[in-house]
């Protein structure tokens, strides 16, 4: 069947970009200046301005971003980390690449999200961080978390690479907690056009050991080959940077777009049987995506796919019931396993039209209802 509403359409936004980077990133391309410089440094300056932090590593992706936060802050054998199981595997995976082991929690029914009850109940005397997922674009009550993790003397990082831009009470995603770590994955709000990632942090002496491990252990004015730590490769592109910084241009303007479309979305789904996640006031939820519940998700996907609808699953297995993690459970997560069976994601993206959410709406209520 022929594609009528693409899931996303990253063409669209390169597109819009192109001519205000094309003179530099030809020059960056032929001049073959492809690692660091001037590019990247520009990017994390004002990534880092616009999260509300002082300081912005670049890396290679957002998984190596929260293994590399890990591991700066010497979190690693004998310590547990904090983990709603409704995440990609990335999140748990950092956790256990940096030698630590992640303590599953379930999530709120109604936004999917970690909530400050589930982090008090999964706290011992070996917990040394937590990873609050920002999923969705929809931002946790980090106020509430931030308050846990802070009688408990442990670290609280966002994993916020599905939120770029969201908002909750004023603080935007990334302005709280010791870190945030983000994805720049093509597909992200904001998306390089490759892999890309970033750690955010106000922790100078944080931000300097992250870019130290990110770069073969190298600390700021060292020479090339003294090396302070055993570090990995994990380095923002130059080229990328460029993309990133043009982009970032549009960002607030396309998570707007983004905002209008899911509005159509909820008053056109609201009291039919289609389950919507919940928005708390106070939220400037980013749509990253657009994800809904119904009881039979394969019929009704297959539907839509007939008419030429694309959709995705974010996520249909959750963390703690994925085969290398399995040994991680401690017990079923109810709320996580059931919206695993049930979740899906509609399209969404800034160049989407109204007449296009209107088409998957009618489309998707039909399906749900025969």
């Amino acid at each position: 069947m022929q594609t009528v509403v693409p899931f996303t359409d990253l063409g669209a936004m390169a597109r819009e970009i192109w001519p205000g980077i094309e003179k530099e990133f030809t020059e960056a391309l032929l001049t073959g200046r492809y690692i660091g410089g001037e590019p990247v440094a520009q990017f994390e300056r004002r990534w880092a301005a616009y999260c509300g932090t002082t300081h912005a590593v670049g890396v290679a992706n957002g998984t190596d971003a929260l293994e590399l936060t890990l591991l700066a802050l010497g979190i690693g054998p004998g310590d547990e980390v904090v983990v709603p199981s409704n995440t990609f595997i990335a999140t748990a995976a950092a956790v256990v690449r940096a030698g630590a082991t992640p303590v599953f929690t379930d999530v709120d029914p109604d936004t999917l999200l970690l909530t400050p009850q589930h982090l008090t109940a999964a706290l011992t005397p070996r917990t040394r961080a937590v990873m609050v997922v920002h999923l969705y674009g929809n931002i946790a009550d980090l106020a509430a978390l931030e308050a846990v993790a802070n009688t408990a003397g442990i670290h609280l990082i966002e994993d916020a690479a599905q939120a770029h831009g969201a908002e909750r009470d004023g603080h935007r995603a990334g302005s709280r907690g010791t870190a945030a770590c983000f994805s720049f994955y093509p597909g992200k709000n904001l998306g390089a056009l490759g892999d890309a990632g970033a750690v955010v942090t106000s922790d100078p002496a944080l931000a300097e050991r992250i870019r130290a491990l990110a770069n073969h252990g190298r600390t700021n004015g060292s020479a090339h080959y003294e090396h302070d730590y055993i570090g990995t490769n994990s380095r923002l592109d130059t080229l990328q940077a460029i993309a990133l910084t043009a982009k970032l241009d549009h960002l607030d303007a396309w998570t707007d777009a983004r905002i209008d479309l899911a509005a159509v979305y909820r008053k056109r789904l609201t009291g039919t049987e289609v389950r919507l996640t919940a928005l708390d006031d106070g939220v400037r939820h980013a749509y990253h995506l657009m994800v809904v519940r119904v009881p039979d998700r394969d019929k009704v996907r297959q539907a839509l796919s007939h008419l030429g609808i694309q959709t995705g699953i974010h996520y249909p297995l959750p963390c703690h019931s994925q085969p290398p993690l399995r040994r991680y459970a401690t017990g079923p997560l109810p709320v996580c396993e059931q919206a695993a069976k049930e979740q899906f994601s509609l399209p969404i993206y800034p160049h989407m039209t109204l007449d296009q959410v209107d088409l998957v709406c009618e489309a998707l209520i039909e399906a749900v209802a025969s």
